[in-house]
């Protein structure tokens, strides 16, 4: 059995996808840090199947809408005195700057990298986002595309 120990003061990012633990670690640049955290992988759910964990024991500033556009089912749980005091539940953000490069390479962001890269929200049902400069589509959420999100 995995014994993981309680986090006294910090957070708990639940319910990612199974695999992209390791992905949101790096991204967040917890191997680089002096206080403790785990990142566990392929945790039994009943809901998803697989998820992973990561406990920090500290506590981070987090861009929310990044995690809610990689996966919405996010939960961020934060922790005072080794209790839960509150839980952030991702989103998708209604507007993404700078998170995703645009695929459309007759885009102006492409050519002109001063030009934010910003997507617009145009179908939460399918998790759509537009490029507001060339109308490219791009799904958000666990899936090959959001490897753009962690090359940034």
């Amino acid at each position: 059995m995995l014994n993981v120990d309680t986090i006294k003061n910090g957070l708990v990012i639940d319910h990612i996808c199974a695999g992209y633990g390791p992905r949101i670690f790096n991204w967040l640049g917890l191997e680089k840090t002096h206080f403790t955290t785990a990142l566990v992988m392929n945790v039994p759910s009943h809901t998803m199947g697989k998820k992973d964990i990561i406990k920090i024991d500290n506590i981070i500033n987090i861009d929310f809408s990044v995690l809610g556009f990689i996966d919405p089912n996010i939960t961020v749980n934060v922790i005072k005195d080794e209790k839960i005091v509150k839980k952030i539940k991702m989103e998708l953000p209604s507007r993404v700057e700078n998170v995703i490069k645009c695929k459309n390479p007759r885009c102006i962001t492409i050519t002109e990298h001063y030009v934010p890269q910003t997507f617009k929200l145009v179908d939460k049902e399918k998790a759509l986002y537009c490029c507001e400069f060339c109308d490219a589509m791009v799904k958000a959420g666990p899936q090959p595309e959001a490897q753009d999100i962690f090359e940034n």
